[in-house]
């Protein structure tokens, strides 16, 4: 079992004995979607940290989206219980990259690819991608590749 795996179970176990219901059943949830993801495919496989982090991102990013949905929808009380459960998985992700970060990275990028104009976003991407990957949501990326390029 990998280091943060490890973690998220002794963390459930934590909250189970707290009985804090809230971190209780996000951790649950978020360790069901790491098994789910550990068997999807032809063969059961085990994830690495990384991957780990990648299936905690998408479900923070869930949070987030339903936030926003139960917030247009007027439903205040559940959008707020969405944003906590949100807040809570971001204590397992590693820091995000500021606005001016990112947009270092990207000017440093489009400088070394030479690019001009949007047709070179593709290029830009993929040079941009593995430096930020896991440190900024590619929503963001793209936003600060567009703007350089424009």
């Amino acid at each position: 079992m990998t280091k943060l795996k490890e973690q998220l179970q002794e963390d459930l176990t934590a909250a189970i004995r707290d009985r804090d219901e809230l971190r209780a059943s996000t951790i649950r949830l978020t360790l069901s979607a790491v098994t789910s993801e550990e068997v999807a495919g032809k063969q059961k496989r085990e994830l690495s940290d990384t991957d780990v982090l990648k299936v905690i991102g998408r479900e923070a990013k869930k949070r987030r989206e339903a936030a926003e949905a139960f917030d247009s929808a007027g439903r205040t009380d559940q959008a707020a219980r969405e944003r906590a459960e949100g807040e809570l998985l971001a204590t397992y992700l590693p820091k995000q990259l500021s606005d001016e970060e990112l947009a270092g990275i990207v000017a440093a990028a489009v400088a070394e690819s030479g690019a001009s104009g949007p047709q070179a976003i593709g290029a830009v991407m993929k040079l941009v991608k593995p430096q930020v990957d896991g440190l900024a949501e590619g929503g963001r990326v793209a936003a600060a590749v567009k703007a350089a390029l424009s």
